[in-house]
This record gives C-alpha cells, sequence and structure tokens, in this order.
C-alpha cells in the first residue's frame, strides 16, 4: 500500500513539474487564444483608416511582434479615459498605442522598456488666430485636451495654470478635439507632438504647432496587466530582435521618414 501511494505521488509531481514548464513557451495552450490590444484613434500610432481598417506606427509593430511570437494579435478599439478598466477586467491583454510611461498608469500597468520619447505641445488653427506663443499666452483663452491623458493630469497637478484658462475642456478622441479646435470650440490643443505634426502635414491649410511644452516629456511603452510578466517579457524578447535587425527602424521610416526608436 505504502508503494502504491508513493507511486501516485511521483506521478503527481511529475504531471506539475510538466505543466508548469509548459507555461514558459509561447505556443503553450496559455496562448493559443487570441491575445487583444487596446488601442485609440491616435493617428498616425492607431487609428481606422478610411476602408475601416486599422493601421498605424504601433500597429505595423505590434504585427510584426505577433508574427516572430507565432500568436495573433487582435485589435480592439477603447475609450482612453477607460482604460485602467479595460485592462484590469481582461477586456484587453495590451495597450500599445503611443501610451506614455507614467507613475499614475504604473498602479494598474506594467511596461516595456520605453521605446520612444513623447512630448506635449499646442496645436492651433491656421494662422494663430488668437496669437498663441507661449503658456502665458493660454490666459484667459479655451484650452482642450484629452480625457484620460497625461496632458490632462499634468493640467489637474497644476492648479494655477488650470485656473488661467478660461474654460478647460477634454474630448473624448484625438480626432474630435480637431473638429472641435477647427470650429473654433478651442483657442488652443495640448497634444502629443507625433499626432500634432502628422496631423499638419495631412491638413497643413487647417492647423499649426506652437513650439511650446506643456509639462516633462514622457516616454511611451507598451503597457501590460500587472503581474503579466510572462506576456510583458515575451513582447519585449522579440520588440528588441526587431530593434537589433533593423525592421524597427524601417517601420519607424514608414511612418515619420526617420528613426525615432529609442
Amino acid at each position: 500500500m505504502k508503494k502504491f501511494f508513493l507511486l501516485l505521488t511521483i506521478i503527481f509531481l511529475m504531471t506539475g513539474c510538466g505543466g508548469e514548464k509548459n507555461s514558459n513557451d509561447t505556443k503553450s495552450p496559455k496562448y493559443s487564444r487570441i491575445i487583444t490590444i487596446g488601442f485609440d484613434e491616435f493617428a498616425p500610432m492607431g487609428f481606422t483608416d478610411e476602408n475601416g481598417n486599422v493601421v498605424g506606427f504601433d500597429v505595423d509593430l505590434a504585427k510584426e511582434a505577433a508574427k516572430r511570437m507565432g500568436v495573433k494579435f487582435e485589435f480592439r478599439m477603447i475609450d482612453w479615459n477607460n482604460k485602467e478598466m479595460e485592462i484590469k477586467s481582461g477586456n484587453v491583454d495590451m495597450i500599445w498605442n503611443g501610451c506614455d510611461i507614467m507613475d499614475e498608469y504604473k498602479k494598474y500597468m506594467i511596461f516595456s522598456k520605453p521605446y520612444m520619447d513623447n512630448r506635449q505641445i499646442l496645436l492651433v488653427n491656421k494662422g494663430n488666430p488668437k496669437d498663441i506663443h507661449s503658456v502665458s499666452d493660454l490666459t484667459g483663452k479655451i484650452v482642450g485636451t484629452q480625457a484620460g491623458s497625461n496632458s490632462e493630469t499634468y493640467i489637474d497637478e497644476n492648479e494655477s495654470l488650470r485656473n488661467s484658462f478660461a474654460k478647460f475642456k477634454t474630448y473624448h478622441n484625438i480626432n474630435s478635439g480637431f473638429a472641435a479646435l477647427n470650429k473654433g470650440e478651442f483657442d488652443a490643443l495640448i497634444i502629443d507632438e507625433i499626432a500634432a505634426r502628422y496631423e499638419v502635414n495631412k491638413n497643413p491649410d487647417m492647423f499649426e504647432v506652437v513650439e511650446v511644452t506643456i509639462g516633462p516629456a514622457t516616454k511611451f511603452g507598451i503597457g501590460f496587466r500587472k503581474g503579466n510578466t510572462d506576456l510583458r517579457d515575451k513582447v519585449q524578447n522579440v520588440f528588441d530582435g526587431m530593434i537589433k535587425d533593423g525592421t524597427a527602424k524601417k517601420i519607424s521610416e514608414k511612418w515619420f521618414g526617420a528613426d525615432l526608436i529609442k
């Protein structure tokens, strides 16, 4: 009888060890399902084109990473202001869409290594009709930024600056912000430089950039649900390979005409 129980114990331990070993395999059952990436309309990082296809710089990076991992990534549109709920609930596994690495976000996400620098600047209508050239020129103006963004956090934490505005308003997504600025609902947008310059290149007769940095510069990273180090490390590993062999550089040059990868 003792030998029988000893045999059962050995079988149990061997089975347990085998399962643990497979959990670190990218192609194990753990990764057999589709991995979802949360994104917002944030051109040129990730957005839907006129045909309804999800495209962008980060989208191309993610597709290449998925191919190298041997898995499928699905892109799921989210409200950027609700990204904490989206990733904590498991509705998305990753946030890969020009996401700033911020202490506030680290409360519920872990990040890849930073892969691009980012700063907040001002965007105004063509001709700069409100004569805005510095932060002090925002006094008495209607200023907008995206809800849930690091620029909203910065303004909320700087009460004196916020109180100097005639109004401080947020918009749901970047396209609604551009539309509101064009209609005169805002005097200026505080916005990611990359998105602003991309929009100016598309619509040079509508908008122009004001060379003013609002708040500290940040860095973009890929966000993962807190504790999901396994997925983060696998994505980081293939991303490092994309940087090393020049693939990430080619994707950057496709979208920006330069290598902006860190």
